[in-house]
């Protein structure tokens, strides 16, 4: 499902839950980081509005990416087929992404399936506190980038870091393959928030400075809900 499909269903949920906070457009936009012109537009389905904007509307709102784009209902079982998962990002040499699968807030948990072609790259981040990503290379190789850090992964590879940084996932070229045998690669990414949405972050940020706590620590033990 491209991302032109969902874009009414996105400016409905939008405007739903930014009217059941009492808020103004005004301060949406504000708390999101957004432009006033750009939230009008996602709300009246006029805009396919990029990821980052995506997150963040989802974030300012507490609701998480997965319930703004009505990918998860929690009930006991839910299922996506693969032609219904939206997508949400596309690359110029045929990459894409699909949030494939995910949970409602306050804890949220996001399933990815990335494909990126050669010459294609995203940037993401830096998350919100507590934010930490896993991924696993599936084909060919994702070049990571963390900050200063870069690691290539290959195919069956996988890798944990925190969400935080800036980072970056690009195509690389294979181990052990000349140039002319490029190879899409492909990757399946989870990205896992302890607390969605700004005013409830507050409270986390005590334990994030808790030396005690794992999640000061740049790695530790990932508590899935």
């Amino acid at each position: 499902m491209d991302l032109e499909n969902v874009t009414a269903a996105i400016g409905g949920t939008v405007r739903a839950s930014r009217l059941a906070r009492g808020w103004s457009l005004d301060r949406l936009a504000g708390t999101a980081g957004v432009s006033r012109r750009l939230l009008i537009q996602v709300e009246k389905g006029q805009t396919n509005p990029t990821l980052a904007s995506l997150l963040a509307l989802s974030d300012a709102l507490g609701i998480g990416l997965p319930q703004l784009l009505a990918v998860t209902r929690e009930p006991s079982l839910e299922v996506t087929r693969r032609d219904e998962a939206p997508v949400l990002w596309r690359g110029k040499a045929g990459g894409s992404a699909k949030l494939v699968a995910g949970t409602a807030p306050p804890k949220v948990v996001e399933l990815w399936d990335w494909t990126l072609g050669p010459g294609d790259s995203y940037e993401g981040g830096p998350h919100p506190a507590g934010t930490r990503e896993l991924i696993q290379v599936r084909q060919g190789a994702v070049r990571l980038v963390l900050g200063e850090e870069t690691e290539i992964l290959n195919t069956g590879d996988s890798a944990s870091f925190t969400g935080t940084i800036a980072h970056t996932y690009a195509w690389n070229q294979p181990d052990k393959q000349a140039t002319a045998q490029t190879r899409t690669a492909r990757f399946t990414l989870v990205v896992f928030e302890p607390i969605v949405g700004q005013e409830d972050r507050d409270e986390l940020s005590g334990t994030l400075n808790d030396p005690s706590s794992c999640w000061s620590k740049d790695v530790g033990p990932i508590n899935y809900p």
